[in-house]
């Protein structure tokens, strides 16, 4: 008797070529409608689902494979003589391999404007049904979801008359993750119409093994999200160098958040994860300069992403400096040329389109996981926000709001100093504010930065030493959120020593 194949696809990819290989192989095919119709205009001849049901495909199609003579011919055990006789007896055939894929329900949420009713009709029913049965049989019966797998399958065939229990186990699997996949999208979209919101999916896939974690002695790994997004390492692509390792992926996802809050040329350069130099300039040639010189020795072992094409001037700057990787949307050829040079070198290239959405992100703690929007609020700085007698110049006003973009991502509690568009200090993760302070205003002073400088702090100042410090080191203008029950000491403290300060009302705490 003739293997038989069931086969109801909607990603119809290379579908003709493995069907006509199928029945070269002497395969008889059962084909269900927009699938038949493909196959028999491209000369194969296939048998109708309702011929070996015997009855009609109803309900609009929804219902044509949820029937025994489905189901009985792909979940009989072949080495059971009670099936094998219960088939006989009901007149049932096997079913030796099944190739389905499902309805495009994500794709179909995913269009803007689409109605709940055009979502529900999207919802396979028979295809994960006949993916299960099939899968449930893998020592019987081949089950295919993915394009991918037809030259494996027709290969084996080919070769062996049959798949191998190995082959078969695989896509198994497969298949039962592909029905998982698809209900967790379905379940996600019927719990947001329905406003619960008690559960979390997720869903990632594999992007590589990691040679270990932050330390040696930890495992990694690095998963990606299934659709691409901008700004991601998990969908950049690198051009050159050494495997990413964790530490690797952490701190260039940091740069691309970064990076990603402004608009005209910029560079920063990141270490562990905190902006050491960074600027803003007229040319990416430029902000790299103003970037490397702001802290020419943390940049050392560290990461320089710029938002502009890497030019060769950039590349010759970056050339004799130590640097684990380089990010930006697109290079020279020139500029990779130099690049080539140094082989240990991560060169990558990362989409930089903005975001249309916010999105999540999610922590890791012991028993749990912390869910939060990624914080990418850009507030500007106006004049407005002063809150002292001294008001801030126009070039004043252009540090600060640099600053404040910078702050954001440095580690709390979070100091930074800037000096015509570029850091000139960065104070970070210390356990109280005027030590961040410190760090940041004697990394100016020791640059030669001493006067006319702006001073941004992620978190409300609790008392006026941090202000008086900062008088004490050249800060002419400090930028805040406010909110402190001590406000009127440190705006008082500002007064005294006649500098300009605004509070945003906005809090970039950065754990």
């Amino acid at each position: 008797m003739k293997k038989r194949a069931l086969v109801s696809v909607s990603d119809k990819t290379g579908l003709v070529d493995f069907v006509g290989g199928l029945v070269r192989l002497d395969w008889e095919i059962i084909a269900t409608g927009g699938t038949r119709r493909l196959l028999e205009e491209s000369g194969i001849h296939t048998v109708a689902v309702s011929d070996v049901t015997g009855f009609p495909e109803i309900l609009d199609g929804r219902v044509k494979t949820l029937h025994p003579k489905i189901h009985g011919g792909l979940l009989a055990r072949r080495d059971d003589p009670e099936h094998m006789q219960t088939l006989s007896r009901e007149g049932i055939d096997t079913i030796d391999l099944v190739c389905v894929n499902l309805y495009p329900f994500r794709e179909t949420v995913s269009t803007p404007g689409v109605t709940m009713e055009d979502a529900i009709e999207n919802i396979d029913i028979g295809g994960p049904s006949m993916l299960r049965s099939a899968a449930k049989n893998w020592k019987d019966v081949t089950v295919i979801c993915d394009p991918e797998d037809y030259d494996i399958v027709l290969g084996e065939l080919s070769r062996e008359g049959r798949t191998s229990d190995a082959t078969r186990l695989a896509l198994s699997a497969k298949a039962y993750t592909h029905t998982a996949e698809y209900d967790i999208c379905i379940a996600t979209y019927m719990r947001a119409q329905a406003g619960l919101n008690e559960k979390l999916f997720l869903e990632y896939d594999l992007r590589q093994g990691l040679r270990y974690g932050e330390n040696p002695h930890q495992s990694a790994k690095f998963y990606a999200e299934t659709s691409p997004r901008s700004y991601s390492l998990a969908f950049a692509r690198q051009i050159q160098g050494k495997e990413l390792s964790y530490n690797n992926i952490q701190d260039a996802n940091a740069a691309l958040n970064v990076i990603r809050d402004f608009d005209g040329p910029f560079c920063v350069a990141l270490k562990h994860m905190n902006p050491c130099g960074a600027a803003a300039a007229p040319t990416i040639e430029q902000a790299w300069q103003a970037a490397y010189e702001a802290d020419k020795v943390s940049i050392y072992g560290g990461i320089v992403a710029v938002n502009r094409e890497l030019t060769a001037e950039v590349a010759r700057g970056m050339k004799p400096i130590f640097l684990e990787i380089v990010i930006a949307p697109s290079f020279t050829p020139e500029a990779l040329e130099i690049l080539s040079t140094k082989k240990n070198l991560r060169v990558l290239e990362v989409d930089m389109t903005p975001w249309k959405d916010t999105p999540m992100q999610y922590i890791s703690v012991n028993g749990g996981l912390l869910a939060q929007h990624l914080d990418t609020a850009v507030e500007t700085v106006v004049p407005e926000m002063c809150v002292t007698a001294a008001k801030p110049s126009d070039a004043q006003m252009s540090d600060l709001n640099f600053g404040w973009r910078i702050v954001k991502h440095v580690k709390s509690n979070a100091i930074v100093v800037v000096k015509d568009g570029h850091t000139v200090g960065v104070g970070a993760g210390q356990t109280n504010r005027v030590g961040s302070a410190e760090i940041a205003l004697k990394q100016a002073r020791e640059a030669g930065y001493t006067c006319g400088l702006v001073l941004a702090s992620d978190g409300f100042l609790p008392f006026d030493d941090t202000v008086a410090l900062a008088a004490e080191y050249g800060v002419s203008a400090i930028v805040q959120p406010g909110g402190s029950i001590r406000d009127s000491e440190a705006i008082a403290k500002a007064d005294e020593l006649g500098i300009t300060m605004l509070f945003t009302g906005v809090r970039h705490f950065k754990h």
